[in-house]
């Protein structure tokens, strides 16, 4: 199998990368696999995908800093159409402040390779759908927490007075972690800061507090609508906010530990998957406070690397063989 990754910049992705994983794990398993980013990415006169991309190396690891050293000097130009799948993993959110001409590019240019027969996961045409925080509100409304789109103040304090007074509030179209804030009407003093703060990038998302959350949150990976699993194993791993913190991201300090599946997990599960399999979500990360989905992680869901680290298995295994399925 020919199998192409494409991130937002070779230059930042690191080891214990989902990506990494799963692109180490296909090149061990004997595939030519291929990463590339948003940069390198061309359309021909015949409108043929190109990019310059690094062939991984199979390994039992990969050192990203010498590669990126090589990059110039060794990346081919390769035809997209080539290639038996491609697998977006860049992130819009990242590039809408510094990048924005990259923001689309995935979606755009793998519209493009599934024109041309490639197999491109997530599909691109549902990434379209996917492409901010509103995704969510697409979903059952009992299997989310009440939430508002605005960029109104008067409305975000009245939806807040009608969630107890304590809401958080994040950009619509952020992740990890960015801007994202607790807000409590009994402590008015940095509300004007923190609305001057978000309508700086464009409309807020507003949900209401849940109280469990001081647990921290499940990051749960679902693929083809259905729980990952690998010898008998959920992947899935619970969350814990740093001290002083009110965010669950790894990326912000969170720390992690196995998570059990819950009877909830699995009824909110399977209420998402229909739709999740109609718009051709192949993997997505799903973050869960007991009952309720804080957000559909569809563009670069993480933690895989520290789910095989907890619970002893290697997930992007399962991956890989329903991706060899596909093709």
């Amino acid at each position: 199998m020919k199998l192409g990754f494409l991130v937002n910049r070779l230059e930042t992705e690191k080891e214990r990368y989902t990506t990494t994983l799963l692109a180490m794990t296909a090149a061990n398993r004997g595939h030519e696999v291929y990463r590339m980013d948003v940069a390198s990415l061309s359309c021909n006169i015949d409108a043929k995908v190109t990019a310059r991309a690094v062939q991984v190396a199979s390994a039992a690891s990969v050192d990203l800093i010498a590669e990126k050293e090589a990059r110039d000097a060794a990346s081919n130009s390769i035809d997209i159409s080539n290639l038996d799948t491609l697998f977006l993993r860049n992130d819009p959110a990242e590039d809408v402040v510094s990048r924005p001409w990259a923001r689309l590019a995935g979606i755009n240019f793998g519209r493009l390779a599934k024109q041309s027969g490639v197999t491109v996961v997530n599909d691109p045409d549902g990434l379209a759908h996917a492409i901010n925080k509103m995704y969510l509100h697409f979903f059952p409304a009992d299997v989310r927490p009440k939430s508002i789109v605005t960029r109104s103040k008067a409305d975000l304090l009245d939806f807040a007075t009608n969630c107890g007074e304590q809401i958080m509030v994040k950009p619509l179209h952020g992740s990890g972690g960015h801007n994202v804030f607790y807000l409590r009407l009994d402590r008015p003093e940095n509300i004007n800061q923190i609305f001057e703060t978000l309508l700086e990038e464009g409309h807020i998302l507003a949900q209401e507090y849940l109280p469990a959350a001081v647990k921290g949150d499940v990051r749960l990976f679902v693929m083809n609508g259905q729980i990952l699993e690998r010898d008998g194993k959920a992947a899935a791993i619970r969350r814990l906010r740093a001290q002083g913190d009110v965010r669950s991201n790894i990326s912000v300090g969170a720390t992690v530990e196995a998570a059990s599946i819950t009877p909830s997990m699995k009824k909110l599960v399977d209420k998402v998957a229909p739709r999740l399999v109609d718009d051709g979500m192949f993997l997505v990360g799903l973050d869960i406070v007991e009952d309720k989905l804080l957000e559909i992680n569809v563009f670069s869901p993480g933690g895989m690397w520290s789910a095989n680290r907890l619970h002893k298995t290697n997930f992007a295994q399962t991956v890989i063989d329903a991706l060899e399925a596909r093709c």
